[in-house]
């Protein structure tokens, strides 16, 4: 008989049940997937061996060897030097380095394009410097290009990595890069063979995040022109009418989620260190002269290009529609509204959800525990593309939505025309933030307070509601709000599983760039940037304290899982 540690009372059967559903719910759609790839007519394997996979893959391998290669440098690089030296414009930096978390990667192409077109601000400035005329006479490499992709991924993702990899910098002892310096080592070798072996746990997580989301991109490299294995999911299931092709497409993409999932496992493997709670943590070097404000410039750079410059021209762009008195279109506010309410109910069901999994698997904490590998199971969701969600849950949300169509006498297919399918995706997707976070929200409750909550007569339902959700809701409030910001900025699902005439800001965006309208898109932009910088707030108010003085606590950190 298994019995649960420290006291805890198990959830019921009811509980379990809940989260057995809910893991199976997530395992729906890999299932259908592969049943519909294999399923489909072997001329779909060979027409697409010949024609579409081989340059698809080869433009995704690229593209996620040269953003990883991007983010790598900007996030690790940037990490140590705020992390390590003390110049002008740290204090800001330190959480500014974020800011890029909260531009969506097809809106920061879409503002490129515009303020790096051959006839745009940036390169007519450049050409009157120079003394140029026209663009035959100057002009910069074609941003629509792979060069240009992996560019804009880069500078928009490096705070995946910069973050895990500066909470670990963070709570790194002192006196381990004190004892390399005794040793004989300059700074550049203790960071080397110290400080980096340290943090490639968290560099790993930070790195596989930044490819998983590289992966799932469909707006950017599709504005760009670089036909990826998402991009061709898309058109081949949108463009040609062939769903069993893309399913296909799509299974191959799995493989490289595998492989990105695989990476990151092998960068943690064997690294587990003990924790530095009680050590001295290492203190910022204050930098001087002429090093110092390279440094502020070195760190600046990724800001300005990521967040300030597209940020600034959305601003600028929508300053100018509404001074032309253009106003706000109908069809845009519509689409706010839509993205309110498609938001608000994916917080809703994915909060409800993480709670549900994240209670079951902390009350059934022992070893062997179904209800630990079914929390597993509910969270692998957040490393499915859009693309592919999409297309494993059309399946199975068709058949259902027949059914209840027959039992209630309905036409058609009221859940996919009420947009419940593309909510059960995004809960899918986005369900591992409010699981992650409650569960840790659920460590750092003393167990003696559910003891004595036991002792009082309360079951787990009742501890639940009268301990522990009182002192859960800073976490299920940061998880609500980071669920609600990735449900407006989603585009991948939202672009496949929308009903007729459904636009969210996204989808918005993602045509009026279609068309070439840039103006006209400025204003939904701007609406999602704005709502995105309230997790970036949140995060560098708890991730990023100022690090505490000699002979005090520093925060502390998960080693074997250290992203937030």
């Amino acid at each position: 008989m298994t019995t649960t540690p420290r006291g805890l009372r198990a959830a019921g059967p009811l509980w379990r049940i809940a989260t057995l559903l809910v893991a199976l719910g997530v395992l729906a759609p890999v299932a259908s997937l592969a049943w519909l790839a294999l399923g489909a007519d072997f001329s779909h394997w060979s027409h697409l061996l010949q024609f579409v996979l081989p340059q698809a893959a080869l433009n995704t391998a690229l593209l996620l060897a040269g953003v990883g290669a991007v983010v790598l440098v900007i996030g690790t690089g940037c990490a140590w030097l705020v992390s390590s030296c003390d110049f002008p414009g740290r204090r800001v930096l330190h959480w500014a380095l974020l800011l890029p978390l909260a531009m969506p990667t097809y809106i920061v192409a879409f503002a490129y394009l515009d303020l790096l077109h051959p006839i745009g601000p940036v390169q007519g400035a450049i050409r009157w410097m120079l003394g140029y005329d026209s663009p035959r006479q100057f002009r910069l490499p074609d941003l629509r290009s792979m060069g240009g992709a992996i560019f804009v991924l880069g500078f928009v993702l490096y705070p995946y990595v910069y973050m895990t990899a500066r909470a670990m910098f963070m709570t790194q002892p002192a006196h381990l890069m004190e004892a390399a310096r005794t040793l004989g080592e300059g700074r550049f070798g203790a960071f080397r063979r110290v400080a980096l072996p340290l943090a490639r746990p968290a560099i790993a997580v930070g790195l596989s995040l930044a490819l998983l989301e590289t992966l799932n991109d469909i707006g950017a490299s599709e504005f760009l022109g670089i036909q990826t294995l998402t991009v061709a999911v898309y058109t081949t299931w949108i463009a040609r009418s062939d769903l069993a092709g893309a399913a296909q497409i799509a299974c191959a993409m799995l493989l490289v989620v595998i492989a990105l999932v695989m990476l990151e496992r092998h960068g943690r493997r064997h690294r587990r260190f003990g924790s530095a709670q009680r050590m001295r943590a290492m203190q910022p070097r204050p930098l001087h002269g002429t090093a110092a404000w390279m440094a502020t410039v070195a760190a600046s750079v990724p800001v300005l290009v990521g967040f300030v410059a597209p940020a600034a021209y959305l601003v600028w762009e929508s300053i100018k529609r509404l001074q032309l008195g253009h106003g706000i279109s109908r069809g845009l506010i519509t689409s706010l509204g839509n993205t309110i309410a498609l938001a608000l109910g994916v917080t809703v069901l994915a909060v409800a959800a993480g709670l549900v999994v994240a209670w079951t698997a902390r009350s059934h904490a022992s070893a062997p525990n179904p209800a630990r590998w079914q929390a597993r199971a509910a969270t692998l969701g957040y490393a499915l593309p859009g693309t592919v969600l999409a297309i494993g849950l059309l399946t199975p949300a068709l058949a259902v939505d027949a059914r209840v169509a027959g039992w209630l006498g309905l036409p058609g297919l009221p859940l996919m025309g009420l947009g419940m399918v593309l909510v059960v995706a995004c809960v899918i997707r986005f369900l591992a933030m409010p699981v992650g976070g409650i569960e840790s929200g659920l460590a750092r409750i003393p167990p003696a307070l559910e003891q004595a909550a036991r002792l009082l007569g309360e079951n787990a339902t009742g501890t639940l509601r009268r301990v522990h959700l009182p002192l859960l809701q800073p976490a299920i409030g940061a998880s609500a709000l980071l669920v609600f910001v990735d449900a407006m900025k989603e585009l991948p699902a939202t672009l496949l599983l929308r009903p007729a005439n459904f636009d969210t800001l996204a989808t918005w965006l993602y045509a009026e760039a279609a068309r070439g309208t840039y103006e006209e898109g400025a204003l939904a932009a701007l609406a999602i940037v704005a709502t995105g910088l309230l997790p970036v707030v949140l995060l560098a108010r708890t991730q990023f304290r100022p690090a505490p003085a000699t002979g005090q606590r520093p925060p502390a950190i998960d080693h074997d899982n250290p992203s937030p």
